[in-house]
């Protein structure tokens, strides 16, 4: 008699229903012909012979046929289970990483021909990171508006980021408030692919946020005590909008030549801890 529990943990593993019928019929009877093995499945001859197929080619069953007899089913160790769900694993990861690859220039296209974006939503850290690594696909620059806000709420995340940034070679803009702390930042070592730049504002505030514009791509992360949230939105008119606007803001943002120039303080006074 079947035991569904067996079989519904089969078919969490990967299984499908019957193919979980039959690989429990043989583990219970043993080395069994097709007949047989259906009879204790509760499932045709037909329908049997094509699951076994299938079970063999996966690895969990194996054929034995020897002259004048009928061919026997065996069933592999149930230890096979493990390779047979770590390697759907691993498939299913290589799937991701080509769909990660690919899905920006297919909402692109998407949304050319329907006129609708697509938008995406995150939390928490790990969701900073999902958000994050989305424009390291991108084939181009990356304009990204920021604040020292990054460091206080999601180090870690950043640094990590950077690191996988500039070894893919994706460089970057960023535009920052004029404070202190940026302007340390602008005047520090610069990193590699990386060139920031401060606006010119008496009265541009602490961000507490980030938006990244890339390849028909716009992101927005907000930083709070409480939580850690972000979009992601993917349509070339918003994308042309926003990359515009940055590029204005760019060609009259101070540099690293400006500020050494200047040897002022920053327009915008630190913000209050």
């Amino acid at each position: 008699m079947a035991d569904l529990a067996y079989q519904e943990s089969l078919k969490q593993a990967g299984l499908g229903k019957d193919q979980a019928a039959i690989y429990e019929a043989l583990v219970k009877m043993g080395p069994s012909p097709a007949s047989d093995i259906a009879f204790s499945a509760g499932i045709g001859r037909p329908l049997a012979y094509k699951v076994l197929d299938e079970l063999i080619a996966i690895g969990l069953v194996e054929k034995k046929e020897e002259p004048k007899k009928v061919a026997r089913f065996i069933p592999a160790h149930p230890l096979k289970l493990k390779e047979v769900v770590e390697k759907r694993l691993a498939l299913a990861q290589g799937a991701q990483t080509a769909l990660d690859g690919v899905l920006g220039k297919l909402t692109s296209d998407f949304n050319l021909q329907s006129g609708k974006p697509g938008v995406q939503f995150f939390e928490g850290r790990e969701g900073v990171l999902e958000l994050l690594w989305d424009s390291l696909n991108t084939k181009g620059e990356i304009y990204t508006y920021a604040d020292e806000t990054v460091e206080r709420y999601a180090a870690k995340e950043n640094e990590e980021y950077v690191r996988a940034r500039i070894k893919k070679g994706i460089s970057k803009k960023i535009l920052m408030p004029d404070t202190a702390a940026t302007r340390r930042e602008l005047l520090a070592r610069p990193l590699p692919l990386t060139e920031i730049r401060l606006l010119r504002s008496t009265d541009a505030p602490l961000f507490n946020a980030v938006i990244e514009i890339y390849e028909n791509t716009v992101s927005h992360l907000t930083f709070s005590e409480q939580s850690i949230t972000g979009t992601l939105m993917r349509d070339p008119t918003i994308y042309r909008l926003h990359k515009y606007l940055f590029e204005t803001a760019w060609r009259s943002a101070l540099s690293a030549d400006d500020i050494k120039r200047q040897g002022a303080a920053p327009l915008v006074p630190p913000a209050s801890q």
